[in-house]
């Protein structure tokens, strides 16, 4: 039900836990399609998704509703999301052992379909440098936070900021043109 709403706003799912913070608490992690997540984004999110979560009434304890950025040390949930930092830092844990352990700590070198490849960041005595752990073995990862990944999340939010400024220009510009030429538009 979250989904679509989402969806209908221009956002993306990252991720949705309840947990027993204060009571209950509902947390929907979200982030714009370019990957940027403003505070007002954040209110846009909690204002569309709490009417949708009123009707449904998925919970049946009071709770508290939480709209969140993933953040710079953000978790990688999807495929895409290692692909898209593929070369940073990531600590993770598997629901199974992967090469005799459950936590890893290193360089995300490679996404393929059926996992990731990461370079260790200090091995073990007699471990490979290098592990591949599947994507169905992957609990949780998050992004370790180090001044590569700074500059390159700046480097993105900063591309996304201007691309959608370029695309306000443009759509500003068409109305403009359009008043011009005569046309007017009637809110409803």
């Amino acid at each position: 039900m979250i989904l679509p709403v989402l969806r209908g706003i221009g956002f993306r799912l990252v991720r949705v836990r309840l947990s027993g913070q204060n009571g209950l608490t509902l947390q929907i992690m979200a982030e714009r399609n370019d990957g940027t997540m403003t505070v007002e984004d954040c209110e846009e999110v909690s204002r569309a998704v709490s009417p949708a979560l009123d009707v449904e009434d998925p919970i049946e304890k009071a709770y508290h509703l939480e709209v969140s950025s993933p953040g710079i040390d953000r978790p990688l949930v999807r495929r895409s999301d290692f692909a898209i930092w593929l070369g940073h830092l990531v600590k993770m844990e598997t629901s199974t052992l992967v090469a005799e352990r459950k936590r890893f700590k290193g360089r995300i070198t490679e996404v393929d379909e059926e996992g990731i490849l990461v370079l260790r960041d200090v091995p073990a005595y007699g471990e490979e440098p290098s592990v591949r752990v599947p994507f169905d073995t992957i609990a949780e990862a998050r992004l370790i936070l180090t001044d590569d990944l700074i500059r390159d999340a700046l480097s993105k939010d900063n591309r996304a900021r201007k691309e959608a400024k370029k695309r306000q220009d443009e759509t500003d510009e068409a109305f403009e043109d359009d008043a011009e030429d005569g046309n007017e538009y009637e809110a409803n």
